[in-house]
């Protein structure tokens, strides 16, 4: 999978997702039923996470800038603008090209964060692992400090 396909997928299902948290809500509010918001919520706040590790990957990956890296994931704070966040990156070729395997003459690529990104490369199925492991382990860290808003929200 591509850097620009990957990065694709984990925008759309972010916006899939504020449809989700969105029902949930209205659910909550409007019929009573608190699970449904607990539900969205969690599916939402993992797909979140997930968007966010990809977010800086690729952008470590496509050489963006840190204040762009940020700024994709200040992105998915915002109900759908992951979408056209996404298409302006294309627009603009910043999701042009492959995973950078190898090192370059790029004064960038001698760096360790580069480094470490080409070694979880050359191991995509210890990158995907260690991404999930993390991904879920921030997720549990936050539900037991609780939602936004606490829990009487």
């Amino acid at each position: 999978m591509s850097p620009k396909r990957l990065f694709r997928t984990l925008a759309f299902a972010e916006a899939v997702t504020w449809t989700i948290l969105i029902v949930a809500m209205i659910l909550k509010y409007a019929a009573g039923l608190d699970l449904a918001l607990v539900i969205g919520g969690s599916i939402h706040g993992f797909v979140f996470l997930g968007y966010a590790f990809t977010a800086v990957l690729v952008g470590v990956n496509q050489r963006w800038s840190v204040g762009l890296m940020a700024f994709a994931v200040l992105t998915a704070i915002v109900p759908y603008a992951t979408i056209p966040f996404e298409l302006w990156l294309i627009r603009h070729g910043r999701l042009d090209g492959d995973w950078r395997h190898e090192a370059t003459e790029h004064p960038a690529d001698g760096n360790w964060v580069n480094r470490m990104l080409r070694w979880f490369l050359a191991r995509p199925v210890l990158l995907t692992v260690v991404a999930v492991l993390g991904i879920a382990a921030v997720f549990a860290a936050l539900l037991v400090i609780g939602p936004p808003g606490g829990r009487e929200a």
